[in-house]
């Protein structure tokens, strides 16, 4: 039988290491080429894991404006409060930034305010809570949202404010700016603009007050009180935070 079966079996290899040796080009690519897929493949999983544990580092701190008994501005038509608009808004932003790999940490989760009682002072006792929020948990950056109001019923549009001389948080209120000037519903594109408000001096981190739109304008109240038009600006400040965070990143 052994000697049956080496008759079969020589022909059989001799055919082998023929077609082998005639196609060795191809397989060669062949190889070469499930090599290039294999590292290919690893390094994409490496730099997913890698983009993923790269945000996670990062805490962002969102302040949504007002709340309790200081309902902020009003808007014209509805009579939506400002601080409604702001919560909702910012709980939008919050699962985004969240699902894009990000701590984030709320300073008002409620409708009501952080000034405890309703006395004398409570402004004061409010704007001291959400700096400590802030300081207390040393973030990336903080991101404060509000809605406009102007006596002039025409001026409508998002509009980022940023410290004057901070260059950090400049570059991230341009980036969101931009971001706001190229949403479909902008029609005037605006600058970033310095302001002088307490959340954006009360702590040396990156910091920038958006604010959406204007109530006192009715095109504006009529988008900024849906959920969609909501999760749209949602979407634009995500992008200009992770523009901002890459551009850290990368030492720029």
């Amino acid at each position: 039988m052994t000697g049956r079966t080496n008759i079969f079996v020589r022909p059989v290899i001799r055919y082998s290491m023929k077609f082998f040796y005639r196609h060795r080009v191809s397989f060669g690519f062949i190889c070469l080429f499930l090599a290039l897929a294999f590292t290919v493949g690893v390094c994409c999983y490496a730099l997913t894991v890698t983009s993923v544990a790269e945000t996670r580092r990062f805490t962002v701190v969102l302040d949504a404006g007002h709340g309790g008994i200081d309902g902020g501005v009003v808007g014209i038509n509805t009579g939506m409060k400002e601080s409604d608009v702001n919560l909702s808004l910012t709980r939008i932003l919050a699962a985004r930034l969240e699902d894009a790999g990000l701590n984030v940490v709320l300073t008002r989760k409620t409708e009501a305010g952080l000034y405890g009682a309703a006395t004398s002072g409570y402004k004061r006792r409010d704007m001291k809570a959400r700096a400590e929020v802030i300081k207390k948990n040393t973030p990336a950056l903080v991101i404060s949202v509000h809605q406009n109001f102007f006596s002039l019923h025409d001026r409508r549009g998002a509009q980022v404010f940023y410290r004057k001389g901070f260059e950090q948080a400049k570059t991230l209120a341009c980036l969101i700016q931009t971001s706001f000037n190229e949403m479909e519903e902008c029609v005037k594109k605006s600058d970033a603009l310095v302001g002088d408000y307490y959340i954006l001096n009360c702590s040396d981190y990156p910091s920038v007050i958006t604010e959406c739109g204007f109530l006192s304008n009715a095109e504006d109240e009529k988008l900024l009180v849906t959920k969609e038009y909501q999760e749209k600006i949602a979407a634009a400040i995500t992008v200009g935070v992770l523009s901002f965070l890459s551009l850290s990143a990368s030492g720029d």
